[in-house]
């Protein structure tokens, strides 16, 4: 009798299922735009199609403020057999009402969107896999610098989408690096001519610049020359440079 009270009480209340992941949800939506949005880290806003900005918060103006969107990321994905033929980003705003094969997957987690973004930046079939990098950098509290090294150092995706995953992780380093640096080093000389210097070894040949700009960025001690120096060696596609974003990352 126990038994079967148990059996009632289990067909009165179903144990839920689990619930699908975002991946799953993608899947399952097949051919046709697939769109979906997520809450945006700090600072990022957008002042329309095509406008993507990152404020860091410096040189507030307390009398002042932009009209900057500040979120959500939104995602358009054009699949085609199961991967994505084309991305598009935008911040803020609102979708326009979609055609029949239009699947609208609503406001998602963020750390399940940049995952996801990651994942299927390689499978792009079109030069979009950028774009899925990007997108996934602008998700609210979520860390993907290992996810971009993975990218960066796979030569089996795309050069475009590798690129764009070595500039982000370029970008994390530079922050990183001057995180905690809240006044200027004490360095002599202007500021702006020693940033050209920076500028001009990068320009050089990569057995000279690059081991120059590695040491400015480990040991200068003005932060906007380390940061500076990180951002060069983030524009030249050295294996050392994503050693160093590694190091100092981890």
């Amino acid at each position: 009798m126990r038994m079967l009270g148990w059996a009632v009480l289990l067909a009165l209340f179903p144990v839920p299922l689990p619930a699908q992941s975002l991946a799953q949800r993608v899947r399952d939506a097949g051919d046709g735009t697939v769109r979906l949005s997520f809450a945006a880290r700090e600072g990022v806003c957008s002042q329309g199609p095509g406008s993507i900005t990152i404020l860091d918060g410096n040189g507030r103006d307390d009398e002042w403020e932009s009209d900057c969107d500040r979120g959500p990321v939104r995602v358009s994905l054009r699949m085609r057999g199961g991967a994505p033929g084309e991305a598009q980003i935008y911040v803020g705003g609102r979708w326009r009402p979609g055609r029949e094969d239009v699947t609208d997957l609503g406001l998602v987690s963020a750390r399940e969107a940049a995952d996801l973004l990651l994942a299927l930046a390689p499978q792009v079939t079109e030069d979009d896999g950028g774009e899925l990098v990007t997108a996934a950098t602008l998700a609210d509290s979520v860390v993907v610098w290992p996810q971009l090294l993975r990218l960066a150092r796979d030569r089996r995706v795309r050069e475009d989408t590798r690129k764009q995953a070595v500039f982000w992780l370029g970008q994390a380093a530079g922050e990183e690096a001057t995180k905690g640096l809240d006044s200027i080093a004490t360095d002599a000389g202007d500021i702006e001519i020693r940033k050209q210097a920076v500028f001009a070894l990068s320009q050089r040949p990569h057995e000279e610049g690059v081991p120059a700009l590695i040491r400015i960025a480990r040991t200068n001690r003005h932060p906007e020359l380390r940061k500076s120096a990180l951002f060069w060696l983030g524009q030249s596609e050295d294996p050392r440079a994503l050693t160093l974003f590694e190091e100092i990352l981890r």
